[in-house]
């Protein structure tokens, strides 16, 4: 299993909403500059994390997205499932034909390793993720880089 791009950016910008949502919704413009994810990314990943009902969008002035339900239910896994992001380490998908239709030699290694990952990331929310001082830190430094460097309007 390798987590591709399309995870890692889902993943982050869903912990920058669940960061900075508070009373009102969060422009994907925001997310993009704080995390450095191009706008028309984040447009088509938050088009499936709507359609999966892990996000609100609101439209119009003062519109964005804001979480569908509190940071501690949202798992990353439930991330990462939206976007159909794969968990899988094994050649074959989990189905046991690796090798020439056949259960390789590693196949339950690789199988109970996937597993572990899926359960893993099941357990840990948006908002534990959202509690943690080294996110915290993290979104401070971020915040205080974007209100030194103006937004350029031209």
């Amino acid at each position: 299993m390798r987590l591709t791009t399309k995870g890692r950016y889902a993943v982050t910008a869903m912990l920058d909403l669940a960061v900075h949502a508070n009373d009102k919704p969060v422009p994907l413009a925001d997310i993009s500059q704080r995390q450095g994810i191009s706008l028309s990314y984040l447009e088509q990943l938050f088009a499936r994390l709507r359609r999966e009902g892990l996000v609100l969008s609101a439209r119009g002035p003062g519109g964005g997205y804001r979480l569908s339900r509190p940071a501690r239910e949202i798992a990353v896994v439930h991330v990462l499932n939206a976007i159909d992001e794969k968990l899988d380490t094994t050649r074959c998908e989990g189905r046991g034909d690796c090798q020439n239709g056949q259960v390789c030699l590693t196949h339950d290694l690789w199988f109970d390793l996937s597993n572990q990952i899926h359960d893993f990331l099941s357990r840990i929310t948006l908002g534990e993720l959202v509690e943690r001082r080294t996110v915290r830190d993290v979104v401070a430094r971020q915040d205080a880089r974007l209100i030194e460097r103006p937004v350029s309007l031209v």
